[in-house]
């Protein structure tokens, strides 16, 4: 004997009512992924330690040093900003490729699908530990520089608002192209090994070529990002063609691989 259920209506999940996810709920998930794993932890008290660590070599140079060596409040402020300038890139590498080398990016996704968003958020996280690591390197610095005036004479607070902004302006940038490489490959060691190419290796390869070629000099400022970037420490006087040549090469290394980069992330299958 069988029996059946009719006139039963079916079960349907309706969804439509549910609240987004909060961005700020998206930004705080985020800046937590960037500091609660092993790896991002030590990578930001490697960026703490290095900076503290360069200041203080550069503190006792200016001390044993009768003539202080130039060293001023901006010298200082530029001791960091090397330092900073190789390790936030590794810092925005890892905030994209986490999710795809742990393999959390199904669980991310699912909870947010709109991958837009988890970017946007991401690339906020990113913006936001750079400011704090400017914040760090300036207060170390002027730390730095007034210990130098108490053991070595009076302190030489030399800035300018152009460099305080050319920094501001140049760690930004070298997060982005982080940023821009990690989206293109999704994978954290090849991010970082196509970043140090990025940072050491063309350089060298754009000087070599420029001794070698004459007409090669000239290219080379308008596909030499990282050279083109060093006038922004004198923004008021850099020169029409100096802003084109840091827009062209910036278009070349930081605009077209972050657009392919996010189309990948936007379309990628997730595994």
């Amino acid at each position: 004997m069988t029996s059946s259920v009719t006139g039963t209506a079916p079960i349907v999940l309706d969804v439509n009512d549910t609240e987004p996810v909060p961005f700020t709920r998206l930004l705080n998930v985020e800046l937590r992924k960037a500091r609660d794993t092993r790896a991002s932890f030590w990578l930001l008290a490697i960026i703490a330690v290095a900076v503290v660590l360069a200041e203080v070599i550069a503190l006792i140079v200016g001390v044993t040093h009768d003539d202080r060596a130039g060293i001023d409040f901006g010298a200082f402020t530029a001791v960091a900003a090397f330092l900073t300038s190789v390790l936030l890139p590794v810092l925005a590498i890892m905030l994209v490729t986490t999710e795809w080398t742990q393999r959390s990016a199904m669980v991310t996704f699912t909870l947010e699908s709109r991958r837009s968003r988890v970017i946007l958020a991401k690339l906020a996280v990113g913006v936001l530990l750079t400011f704090a690591t400017i914040v760090l390197a300036t207060a170390v610095g002027a730390l730095s520089n007034a210990l130098l005036g108490v053991f070595n004479g009076p302190a030489d607070w030399n800035y300018g608002w152009d460099g305080f902004f050319g920094f501001i302006i140049s760690q930004n940038l070298a997060m982005l192209v982080g940023f821009a490489i990690a989206s293109l490959t999704l994978n954290t060691a090849a991010a970082i090994v196509l970043f140090f190419v990025y940072q050491f290796i063309l350089p060298t390869l754009f000087a070599i070529g420029s001794q070698l070629w004459n007409w090669f000099e000239d290219v080379a400022k308008w596909i030499d990002f990282g050279a083109a970037q060093n006038r922004l420490f004198e923004l008021s006087s850099m020169t029409a063609g100096e802003w084109a040549h840091l827009v062209v090469s910036g278009f070349i290394w930081l605009v077209i691989p972050l657009v392919i980069g996010l189309r990948r992330i936007l379309r990628a299958e997730v595994k």
